[in-house]
């Protein structure tokens, strides 16, 4: 895999973009609060813009994707994050930066992640062999996982050490490198006939939808992701609150026990190279996520500040991060085998819209309960709600999966035909 020279650049791009992508949502807040002296309700108006494009255009990203070349979205998506954010730093240079302003490049630098996301992940399939998926998947995933704990870090340094405009400026920086090296991928992609007509765009999403749902693997996937991301946000809503409130945590240690979930990621990416071929991949899958996810059941029982409660918070978001990035890692191989190459995009993005839109809704149930129940006992019921994850998986065809991975789906399934 790793003698495959296009599989060596989108691996560099992706991780180059990923780091960029990561220490953007860390660079704008910091812009809006240091720069423009922004209050918490407006941090909030900026959060939302930075997440809703998840929400609003995943499907559509993942008809758009599986119309194009991959590489192509890819350059094109690197190309606007480096303006956007090249056009963010001189503007704050130079004094000319507002709210609004700041509002529009983070929906504007999400909305075009959300396509390369889609597209690097419709990428991998058109670049590798079918059973060096997983190891494909493996590597890059590992990139996004060091990402999102580096990334973050490395935008507040940036921050502290120069200025907000000039970690805007390295932010672009990392998405040229991304633009440079995927654009010197050469393999030429086979893609269906594309239709810019918006009843064209309506009926490649209603496609993809039904592929999905028309599948049962990928329906489980759907469902299975759908309870988590609820879950884990209604969960994480109370956690947030329990460490300092009810362990009296100073933010130095809440820090280092939410960092610790990035070493596990890494962890978990190693090991989806290597345990579905000699487990299976139905048994990683289960044990997986029921380790990960039920970690957190542990957390409701500690008590005080002590060293010891550190400790186990430590390991608990280890755990967490490891047995989560597996799940992903080995659910996104195994996605891949059974979808066609004419439906990545949208199979990826329908997944994604499914998830992550329950998101919001679990991060207002958590808040509720938590009023309502007290952090301890709502803490409880949420974290047991992860579980649900894994016993769907568990209850479907993912659960017997082999040490291979699964054939692609059958001509009505591939077709839209239920």
């Amino acid at each position: 895999m790793w003698r495959n020279r296009d599989f060596r650049r989108l691996w560099v791009g992706q991780t180059a973009s990923q780091l960029g992508e990561h220490a953007s949502l860390v660079v704008l807040p910091l812009f809006a609060v240091l720069t423009l002296d922004a209050g918490a309700g407006e941090m909030g108006v900026l959060r939302a813009a930075e997440q809703a494009p998840f929400v609003l255009i995943s499907l559509f990203a993942g008809a758009w994707v599986d119309g194009w070349p991959a590489r192509t979205v890819m350059v094109l998506t690197d190309a606007g994050r480096t303006a956007v954010l090249g056009a963010v730093a001189v503007a704050g240079l130079l004094g000319w930066l507002g709210l609004p302003v700041l509002l529009g490049a983070a929906f504007a630098v999400g909305a075009l992640s959300v396509f390369f996301d889609v597209a690097y992940q419709a990428s991998l399939v058109r670049l590798v062999e079918r059973d060096q998926l997983v190891r494909g998947n493996s590597a890059l995933e590992g990139s996004r996982s060091a990402a999102q704990t580096g990334g973050p870090a490395l935008g507040g340094a940036l921050v502290s050490s120069l200025s907000a405009p000039i970690a805007a400026a390295f932010s672009a920086l990392f998405f040229s490198v991304s633009f440079l090296s995927i654009r010197r991928i050469r393999r030429r992609e086979v893609i269906a006939a594309r239709s810019g007509h918006p009843h064209g765009m309506w009926r490649r999403i209603r496609e993809g939808m039904r592929f999905v749902v028309g599948d049962r693997s990928l329906r489980t996937v759907c469902l299975a992701s759908a309870a988590f991301q609820f879950s884990l946000a209604a969960m994480m809503t109370g956690y947030l609150l329990f460490l300092p409130r009810e362990l009296h945590l100073s933010a130095t240690a809440i820090g280092l026990t939410l960092a610790s979930t990035g070493p596990g990621a890494l962890l978990g990416s190693v090991l989806a190279a290597r345990l579905p071929g000699r487990f299976g991949y139905g048994a990683v899958l289960v044990s997986a996520a029921a380790l990960g996810d039920g970690a957190f059941l542990l957390v409701p029982a500690l008590a005080g500040s002590s060293a010891g409660t550190v400790l186990v918070l430590l390991a608990v978001n280890f755990v967490f991060g490891a047995g989560g990035q597996l799940v992903t890692v080995t659910v996104m191989a195994v996605r891949q085998a059974v979808t066609p190459d004419e439906m990545q995009g949208r199979a990826a993005a329908t997944i994604t819209f499914v998830g992550m839109g329950l998101a919001p809704l679990g991060s207002l149930l958590g808040g509720f309960l938590a009023q309502e129940w007290g952090l301890r006992t709502s803490l409880l019921a949420t974290a047991a709600g992860m579980l649900l994850s894994p016993v769907l998986m568990a209850a479907s065809p993912l659960a017997r999966l082999g040490r291979a991975l699964p054939a692609p789906c059958s001509e009505d399934v591939q077709s839209g035909r239920l």
